[in-house]
């Protein structure tokens, strides 16, 4: 099924794209140009930032995806703020918990200790928080990179297996804090690479290209019972870990 949250795919393309593109594959190549074109940037304004916020991951989403989407930069609580979205069985932040979850993960990815015992615990919250539509998985790298460099170290995305990672990452998400992403990236820590360096890395990572076989879904709205039963069962679930 087509993730469609606008209702609009037919007369709009995926996601509202500039090229009103409907065949998914066009518009993942159409995303994947734009996210290499414009990394060096990305890294460019991420490393003027002393400190990191939450409207520095959305200006990030930004850089990178605006030549594709009206609404890159926007967050879930602008672009599709009544709807659940997960994937591959993941139910994503509600809308209204987006920001504390992403808020959470630079307050824990900017304590330089925290960052280098527990990188997979950061990236996890990234990840749960989905502020985006679509670009999630890119933009959190981006930014976790750089946190990863301030504390001294980076990871060598080449060497990780995409299939692997995105198993450690869907166990974290499921059991946070844990340690399950920290023990899967821990062996791909090496010493921190140059600002300059970091796009070039970054592109040789496997299965960047957005081509996944899981896509988002929309669960239906986050006003409907059975949804508010899930997020309930989620919240239960991620406070007992």
């Amino acid at each position: 099924m087509t993730f469609d949250p606008f209702g609009d795919f037919e007369t709009e393309g995926y996601l509202r794209n500039y090229a009103k593109e409907n065949d998914l594959a066009i518009a993942r190549r159409l995303e994947h140009s734009a996210f290499a074109t414009g990394l060096d940037e990305a890294f460019r304004a991420l490393a003027a930032v002393t400190h990191l916020a939450y409207d520095d991951v959305l200006n990030t989403h930004r850089i990178l995806f605006n030549a594709v989407y009206p609404w890159a930069g926007q967050d879930r609580t602008q672009t599709a703020p009544d709807i659940a979205v997960s994937k591959g069985g993941v139910l994503f932040a509600h809308p209204k918990d987006i920001r504390g979850a992403v808020d959470f993960a630079l307050k824990s990815g900017q304590d330089t200790s925290f960052m280098a015992a527990k990188p997979g615990e950061v990236m996890g919250y990234l990840a749960y928080g989905h502020p985006f539509l679509d670009g999630n998985g890119r933009t959190i790298m981006v930014v976790h990179s750089v946190l990863a460099q301030r504390a001294g170290f980076s990871i060598d995305w080449s060497k990780t297996d995409k299939t692997a990672y995105l198993t450690a990452l869907t166990t974290e998400l499921d059991t946070p804090s844990k340690g399950i992403l920290d023990d899967y990236l821990k062996p791909f820590m090496r010493d921190a690479i140059a600002y300059e360096k970091l796009a070039g890395s970054m592109l040789q990572t496997p299965g960047l290209d957005g081509q996944s076989p899981d896509q988002n879904v929309v669960l239906g709205k986050t006003s409907e019972p059975a949804v508010q039963a899930q997020y309930e069962q989620q919240k239960l679930k991620r406070k007992s870990q």
